[in-house]
């Protein structure tokens, strides 16, 4: 009888849910006819003459860090900012406004122009580049290996179509979201052909499958791994386009300037100089790698209340609340019902004594209505994107008809900035921007505003086809500062749909609304690895997926794998059954506690890759080949990733899995769950009951968790040598003092020694350490030369200098 009556109230929820998506289909209706008829009014045929190839090849002249080249038809810029990484900028064009562009200023790298027949070579100590007679290019590296050969470009006109040859073994990576496979060659469309990618943010509206495309955050940057080495390309290109990868790799722009940029290196040099061209993201508030709780339904202040002591009394830890637009005034940007949460300041306070940050979210359109100030201000200011003809646009969106923010202009960045003080000052702690790919609501066609929308463009002009993929990166842009400016003691934390190349400066992103189904968690994998390798290191689905609802064990391994994700967030429709880690009962919910729990112990690690991140730009969440790229067995992995150097992670992505095949990347591993060492072994089958899955970590590493103010360091013996690990801290927000410890292992015939080294003035956060030693027995223990006693394998010590534990022998 309760199955019954829950079946009812959960047909009854969907058919409310659906009711109210129908009543926008109206508008959705009227807004498409008149898009349709915009574009086709104001939309011009090209008028400049492209070119098949730029023709032969004239003249070179070098310059202080390349050289230019001219052919009969084009003209080639050959610009070295680092001894890896050269600029390719091919003319005619309008050069792009640097919005993904973070550094600017490069110190000058010695090159050399050699002439050798017919071509020339622009070269530098670790790259040269081949520029032949008909416009086709090689990129060589120091070793003389050819890692990349490039078709001379055409031009449409308008835009361009730029080619690479593949090799048969040559894997792709990135493009930023994609529901594709890990490796994007691979992916085939429904007819069996090379799958295009195209390049336009897109919201997929409850299409979010395995196979879909675009997604909502596309940037055009991709790896390519071969047999002779590993490189990257980012096209500074705005503008809508469409990726394939066949035989060659084909880049075909509508519009904008051929400007693209190639690194040469390992997959780290790789995202270490593309983040120091495009941007690392800041070190987050320590509280936003918690666990994160959403639904689209709150509505009001009582619920959130209950929500949170729920956790409380299922003593699961929660960092943050997220709330939907049914919390606002008729779903409007910037409000939040007094009605329904009247006493916002006390309330926000009230979470925060529990530990949970109060987090809103903002959708750009702005309701088309004299009633709403924000209309007026934009009115004044002349904020709002227009069509050719002066006429605001006007499209339909949560809060009704709307217009929408022109952020390729400053003063409105400016303006929508200010507009966060007074949520900033009732304790509001983050934002979430949802629906700024700009999303619009129609029956057919492009879900987006009119092509021919114009925008400011900085001062230079331009329309929504060079705007649009940029839109959320500057509207993030904005948010950040305002952060910045009116909560200065504290990090800005957003999280952003929609965005760009550079979108890692200012927002954290999450995977929209993916379906609820196993392929789709396992799709997850490679879209959050895919993300990553494009530079944006913060990242995680809807647990248990937006649309659906999943059964206990189908929500229990999303859990276990975003576990281990940077983003650890529940979210879910308006239209399906509330998801928490209680809904399913037992034993459910103590499996998903224990794994709470884990992640909040290995705070101390996660906490240090974020700050790895704001170094160097690698993503926390890595290939499995991130350390072991020239390893073409570990190409293809896509449904295990890397947490850091320290962990992979084994997700379980089918039904009623108790085990799974893992390959491994070279050297030895541990056992996460029994210590177990499983040495020079490529494939291995590891149990995976309900309450675990397989993890392991690598020989070498010190892998640091807390509990309250104790710190254990645990040890995983290196197979030989030594190995170096990291612990990072501060105070958790702000920009003050911080401190780096960093631990060395030396291996030694009778076990091992651990040298500790401080840097900083933070204070070290930890009362007291233990050291807990896995894979070897413990027998004698040594701390600053003096021996100590020690309980099975855990020793408990203050800060020391040198460590010296006698061991007897591996567990194998």
């Amino acid at each position: 009888m309760i199955d019954r009556f829950k079946q009812i109230q959960l047909k009854f929820k969907y058919l409310v849910g659906s009711l109210f998506y129908l009543s926008y289909a109206p508008k959705a209706f009227l807004y498409t006819r008149k898009r349709d008829i915009i574009e086709r009014q104001f939309t011009l045929a090209p008028t400049e003459e492209g070119f098949e190839k730029p023709g032969k090849l004239l003249r070179a002249e070098p310059k202080s860090t390349g050289a230019n080249f001219y052919f009969e038809l084009a003209e080639l810029e050959v610009s070295f900012l680092a001894e890896d990484l050269v600029r390719i900028d091919w003319k005619p064009g309008i050069p792009p406004i640097p919005y993904g562009i973070v550094r600017h200023e490069w110190q000058e790298v010695e090159t050399q122009l050699a002439q050798t027949g017919s071509n020339y070579s622009v070269s530098s100590r670790e790259l040269k580049v081949i520029i032949e007679v008909d416009g086709s290019l090689k990129f060589l590296d120091n070793s003389g290996q050819i890692l990349r050969e490039e078709l001379p470009p055409q031009s449409k006109g308008e835009g361009w179509i730029h080619q690479a040859q593949l090799r048969p073994e040559e894997h792709i990576y990135g493009l930023g979201e994609r529901a594709s496979s890990l490796n994007l060659r691979a992916a085939k469309d429904e007819q069996q052909q090379s799958k295009i990618y195209r390049m336009w943010n897109y919201d997929a509206a409850g299409k979010y499958t395995p196979g879909a495309d675009p997604m909502y955050l596309c940037i055009p940057v991709y790896l390519g791994f071969h047999s002779s080495g590993s490189y990257l390309i980012f096209y500074e290109n705005s503008f809508d386009a469409n990726f394939t990868f066949a035989e060659t790799a084909t880049a075909n722009f509508t519009g904008g300037a051929l400007r693209y940029y190639f690194i040469t290196g390992s997959p780290a040099q790789l995202l270490e100089r593309y983040t120091e061209l495009t941007g690392r993201a800041p070190l987050p508030p320590r509280w936003a790698l918690g666990y994160h709780q959403s639904k689209w339904g709150y509505r009001t202040e009582q619920a959130v209340r209950e929500e949170a002591k729920a956790f409380q009394f299922h003593n699961i830890p929660l960092s943050a609340i997220h709330l939907d637009i049914d919390c606002q005034v008729g779903n409007r940007a910037f409000t939040i019902d007094p009605e329904r949460f009247p006493q916002l300041a006390s309330f926000t306070q009230e979470l925060a004594e529990l530990g949970v940050q109060f987090i809103a979210i903002l959708n750009p359109g702005i309701k088309y209505s004299r009633d709403s100030n924000l209309f007026l201000e934009g009115q004044i200011l002349d904020g709002f994107c227009k069509l050719p003809n002066g006429e605001l646009v006007v499209a339909p969106v949560w809060p009704g008809w709307c217009v929408f923010p022109d952020f390729t202009n400053p003063k409105v960045r400016r303006w929508w900035s200010r507009q966060y003080a007074y949520l900033l000052d009732v304790g509001v702690a983050g934002f979430w921007h949802d629906m700024n790919e700009p999303a619009a609501f129609i029956i057919s066609g492009d879900r987006s505003l009119p092509k021919v929308t114009q925008h400011f463009m900085e001062g230079r002009g331009g329309d929504h086809r060079e705007a649009h993929n940029v839109y959320g990166l500057l509207q993030a842009e904005a948010g950040y500062e305002s952060l910045r400016q009116y909560r200065s003691e504290q990090r800005p934390f957003i999280v952003s749909r929609a965005g760009w190349a550079g979108l890692q400066r200012y927002a954290w992103t999450w995977t929209g609304d993916v379906e609820c189904s196993w392929r789709a968690l396992r799709q997850t994998i490679s879209t959050i690895v895919g993300l990553g390798l494009s530079g944006i290191p913060y990242s995680g689905p809807d647990i248990g997926g937006f649309q659906g609802n999943p059964g206990g064990e189908l929500y229990l391994r999303w859990f276990q794998m975003s576990t281990f994700l940077t983003f650890c967030r529940t979210h879910s429709s308006n239209n399906v059954e509330h998801r928490t880690p209680w809904t399913y009962g037992e034993p459910y919910l103590s499996i998903i506690r224990s794994f709470l729990q884990l992640r909040y112990r290995l705070l101390p690690y996660f906490y240090t890759l974020s700050w790895e991140a704001t170094q160097k730009g690698y993503p926390p969440v890595r290939p499995v080949f991130w350390s072991a790229s020239d390893n073409a067995a570990l190409w293809d992995v896509e449904d295990a990733f890397l947490l850091g150097d320290a962990l992979l992670v084994c997700p379980i992505v089918e039904a009623g899995a108790d085990s799974r095949s893992v390959i491994l990347p070279p050297g030895c591993w541990y056992n996460f769950w029994d210590d177990t060492v499983i040495e020079n072994q490529q494939q291995v089958h590891l149990q995976a009951p309900l309450d675990r899955i397989p993890l392991l970590v690598k020989a070498g590493s010190i892998l640091p968790m807390a509990e309250g103010k104790q710190l254990t360091l645990h040890i995983y013996p290196p197979v030989q040598d030594t190995s170096v690990s990291q612990l990072y801290s501060d105070a958790g927000d702000g920009y003050g003092a911080s401190r780096l410890d960093q631990f060395q292992i030396t291996q030694s015939a009778n076990g091992l020694e651990i040298t500790w080294q401080e840097q900083g003035d933070y204070p070290f956060p930890y009362t007291s350490v233990q050291l807990h030693l896995h894979g070897m027995k413990l027998q004698q223990a040594w701390v600053d030369d003096a021996e100590v006693s020690f309980e099975g394998q855990k020793l408990q010590c203050d800060r020391f200098g040198k460590v010296r534990l006698e061991a007897l022998s591996v567990t194998v």
